[in-house]
């Protein structure tokens, strides 16, 4: 397999890039020679997550919300929408929250890159396809999703958001990018943000119980960060618009993921089943044939080892207090 499509960039713009996803997407951005600016108001981001970052040339952190205002002097080619509550935990603290950012953030970043003239990408997710009726999914299914759920804020933030970039795109030329993002863990993850890979790290590498919903048997399909970033990266020097999956197609369930977090940290943690939240998916697998064929890319790190890697960070930042 070929290696994924590079391009070079002279100026990024990340909102959310505080956040998890974002901020290595800012690293790589800079590693590769772009100048970044970083918009996030912080209300999920972390400031430590771009802390290291600060003092890097051509580096820049300006706090706002960008459902309000994206005030961006540099013009910039390429614009990465990823401003958004990601985690449940998030999401249904700040619901209004996430469908301004999903509604009227995205027009606002969708405006910067048109009148830029640069390329935009809008961070979708997995979760358009609510909880699947087929599995894997593939970017032609449309989806089952409850649109007034608890989980519908977010579901229907993200599917808003690409209805608008796709009219965008049809009624202005705006050159936009939908990349529908999968299960992402690794490094940078808030211990406590409710998603399952940082949830079972913290849990094992403090011996306590790891809390597996339900009966565990509904799956996920885990893609390591560096994988993902690469994949959006890719999917921003294609010319094409998507949507497109980026994820790893590997499906494991919850009970056999909590099984190997807790092999792979040592740890001697039981588990204890917890009441399955409402409309929680049963399943969730990406088919990436189109990420496989059109960008040349795929996922490479396995999830023993992303894990580690994950369990090494955690327990890194534990004994730094």
């Amino acid at each position: 397999m070929s290696s994924p499509i590079s391009r070079k960039w002279e100026h990024a713009v990340v909102t959310g890039g505080a956040g998890f996803v974002g901020s290595h997407l800012c690293k790589a951005l800079l590693d590769a020679g772009a100048a970044v600016t970083c918009v996030d108001d912080l209300s999920t981001g972390r400031p430590e997550n771009v802390a290291p970052l600060l003092d890097r040339p051509g580096f820049t952190l300006v706090q706002a919300d960008v459902a309000q205002e994206l005030p961006v002097r540099r013009r910039p080619d390429l614009v990465l929408h990823f401003a958004s509550p990601a985690s449940p935990a998030d999401y249904l603290r700040l619901p209004l929250h996430t469908m301004e950012t999903g509604s009227a953030g995205t027009r606002n970043a969708l405006t910067l890159a048109h009148e830029s003239e640069a390329r935009f990408v809008l961070a979708s997710t997995s979760e358009v396809y609510g909880d699947p009726q087929q599995n894997p999914q593939d970017e032609r299914y449309w989806g089952n999703v409850n649109p007034v759920g608890p989980r519908s804020v977010y579901d229907e933030a993200k599917r808003f958001g690409e209805a608008l970039t796709t009219a965008h795109a049809e009624t202005y030329g705006t050159d936009t990018c939908i990349v529908r993002l999968f299960n992402t863990y690794g490094p940078g993850m808030r211990g406590h943000d409710g998603r399952a890979v940082p949830t079972f790290v913290r849990q094992a590498l403090a011996g306590e119980p790891l809390t597996v919903t339900g009966d565990g048997r509904q799956t996920r399909s885990l893609c390591y960060v560096d994988d993902t970033v690469a994949g959006i990266l890719a999917a921003a020097a294609h010319g094409m618009r998507g949507p497109v999956n980026i994820g790893n197609p590997a499906e494991i369930s919850m009970l056999g993921l909590a099984r190997l977090v807790v092999a792979l940290a040592g740890s001697s943690s039981e588990v204890r089943y917890i009441e399955r939240p409402v409309d929680d998916p049963a399943v969730r697998c990406p088919d990436i044939t189109l990420a496989r064929d059109k960008l040349g890319w795929e996922p490479r790190v396995g999830a023993e080892e992303g894990l580690r890697r994950t369990i090494d960070w955690f327990r890194a930042e534990a004994a730094r207090g």
